[in-house]
């Protein structure tokens, strides 16, 4: 097939220039995102709070960085960590608002693993061992680890 259109032929060549700058600049910007890697909280007692998380939770220890007493790692996501570092953390009162959240199959087997812990929890309002539904349907509770800080856990799919 034979083009004999100059300004077609100039709206090709004009095109297969800009390809390259075209993809360059999706590439840079799907490249240039932020992605999550890790969140941190203050422990008093290292271990105590590494044991909440890896026995309430059922997190796994990773490989810690700094390869010391002061931290621990912990898998909380396909390439996200939550990091636990030992220091002397100032006294707070943390608003169940500030919460890190854990969705799970089943809240109801999650509640059973927490009664046989003996951990507390509540629902949004704070009325213990109550469950709150969400407008979309998902089930929460909420529950304090030995620092203070919430943590959710919900049946979200």
């Amino acid at each position: 097939m034979r083009f004999k259109s100059p300004r077609f032929l100039s709206v090709i060549v004009l095109l297969a220039a800009a390809l390259p700058y075209l993809a360059f600049c999706q590439t840079e910007s799907r490249d240039a995102r932020p992605v999550f890697n890790h969140a941190a909280l203050c422990a008093k007692d290292l271990k105590k709070t590494t044991a909440f998380y890896t026995t309430v939770l059922d997190l796994q220890k990773i490989s810690n960085p700094f390869n010391d007493t002061l931290h621990t790692w912990l898998k909380i996501g396909p390439g996200i960590a939550l990091h636990i570092i030992k220091a002397d953390c100032p006294p707070m009162h943390y608003d169940i608002s500030l919460h890190l959240c854990f969705s799970v199959p089943s809240l109801d087997a999650f509640i059973h693993r927490l009664d046989g812990l003996n951990v507390k929890y509540v629902n949004w309002t704070g009325q213990p061992k109550i469950v709150t539904l969400r407008a979309d349907g998902v089930h929460q509770i909420y529950f304090q680890d030995p620092d203070g800080f919430w943590i959710e856990v919900n049946d979200a799919k």
